[in-house]
């Protein structure tokens, strides 16, 4: 994630706002689209953050056509992470 000056950081309120528009919305809107369809306005330098983040932690991936795609499972997760063999 690019290094921006404290005061650009987004809320954890919007961060989540943000996540859960893209779970709702997984692969139907390209990334411009989905921060014109966000029901918050922000700034675009502020979602580029939240973008970043969430691609950085594994949530959303953006396809080769564009489209933005919810892929966090979190019943896998709590499937697999009590086995042996899979180090967190």
């Amino acid at each position: 994630m690019k290094q921006e000056t404290a005061e650009r950081y987004p809320n954890l309120q919007t961060v989540l706002m943000v996540e859960r528009f893209i779970e709702k919305y997984s692969g139907e809107y390209k990334k411009t689209q989905l921060f014109n369809k966000l029901p918050k306005k922000m700034i675009w330098n502020t979602f580029q953050i939240i973008m970043s983040y969430l691609e950085g932690i594994n949530k959303i991936i953006i396809e080769k056509n564009g489209k933005v795609v919810y892929i966090w499972n979190p019943e896998l997760y709590n499937r697999i992470k009590d086995r042996p063999e899979i180090i967190i």
